[in-house]
């Protein structure tokens, strides 16, 4: 299976190619945009990697974007007395000042030969798109790297499952769901724990491996409060909760994991559709849809309707609605373990 970067979502259509940050190569000038960060910085520091291996003479300079010095650009990028190769990586082109964005543009008409600029775009405004609008359009012989952002789970285990294939190794499934599960409010450790399982195990990354390394981890993740609650064990959930918050689990994200499996399990109710099918017509994994259908043995509508109101209810408070977020969280599991037989409006 293939995973590649995401265009970014633009109203001018991109006329240059997109390469996935994985398997970044250089270009006069190179557009790294997107807010994932993670992406950006391996998409970076691939593009310098590349060069280097090229000519060990590179010379690496720095701008930022929205602290720019006039005629550093320029500067930067022009042949020195030996014709070393130049990487100039700017930064903060989403907030850039008026001096770098004029220059910027007027670089982009005649590129220095031996130079490859790389410009850092978070998407976060729309400042600099008189820029990217030109890159796009192919002036200055770019290419575009997208690192779009990685929120849903099935992103997470997209990109988890990529460390591995990129480095040619093997996990069993069931490891690497628990290993994204653990890690499921920061990609930053998520792409860690990857890269740290990678470089310390050898042979097949197993279910045991990521239990001895991250099982702590793993005990006060959010998806295992929801999962022993979705099961129906009241008991071990409440437990799990209270090691959760005791570890420093905030309650918003905590309330936005066990809604999202619970609106998986609404998605999937009553569909006769095989897995893959499913899968593919809702935008999951086919995995996704078997867990979804597991976890719904022993639901009712009606009870799944109580929890996912219970859910919603607990979002609220827990995002200020209520001045006791602990006891809203406590009172989700509840409804949830007991299968909505609490009473939930109380």
């Amino acid at each position: 299976m293939a995973y590649s970067a995401r265009r970014p979502a633009s109203k001018t259509r991109s006329a240059i190619p997109q390469i996935s940050w994985r398997t970044p190569q250089p270009a006069p000038i190179v557009l790294v945009s997107g807010p994932e960060d993670v992406c950006a910085e391996r998409a970076i520091a691939g593009v310098r990697e590349y060069l280097r291996a090229e000519d060990a003479s590179l010379e690496v300079s720095d701008v930022r974007a929205d602290d720019y010095g006039p005629g550093s650009l320029l500067a930067l990028t022009s042949p020195s007395l030996f014709g070393e190769p130049r990487l100039v990586r700017v930064t903060g082109v989403e907030k850039c000042s008026d001096a770098f964005l004029a220059e910027a543009i007027s670089y982009l008409e005649a590129p220095q030969d031996g130079a490859t600029v790389i410009l850092r775009h978070t998407g976060a405004s729309v400042r600099g798109k008189k820029l990217l609008d030109a890159v796009r359009a192919g002036t200055g012989g770019g290419v575009e790297i997208a690192c779009p952002a990685i929120k849903r789970e099935s992103d997470r285990f997209d990109f988890a499952a990529g460390e591995f294939q990129a480095a040619r190794r093997r996990i069993a499934p069931t490891a690497l769901r628990t290993l994204v599960s653990a890690f499921a409010d920061d990609v930053t450790e998520l792409a860690a724990a990857c890269q740290q399982l990678i470089a310390d195990v050898d042979g097949d990354v197993t279910d045991e491996v990521v239990e001895r390394y991250y099982g702590g981890r793993v005990e006060t993740s959010a998806f295992t409060v929801a999962d022993t609650a979705i099961a129906g064990r009241y008991g071990e959930a409440l437990l799990a909760l209270r090691h959760a918050l005791a570890s420093g689990a905030d309650p918003v994200p905590m309330v936005a994991a066990i809604a999202s499996k619970l609106r998986t399990m609404a998605r999937v109710a009553g569909s006769r559709e095989p897995a893959a099918a499913l899968a593919a017509r809702i935008g999951l994994k086919d995995w996704q849809v078997d867990r979804a259908r597991r976890d719904l043995s022993g639901w009712t509508e009606s009870s799944l309707g109580t929890a996912i109101q219970a859910a919603a209810r607990a979002d609220a408070e827990v995002k200020g609605a209520s001045r006791d977020p602990v006891f809203a969280l406590e009172r989700l599991v509840t409804v949830i373990a007991t299968r909505g037989e609490s009473i939930a409006q109380r």
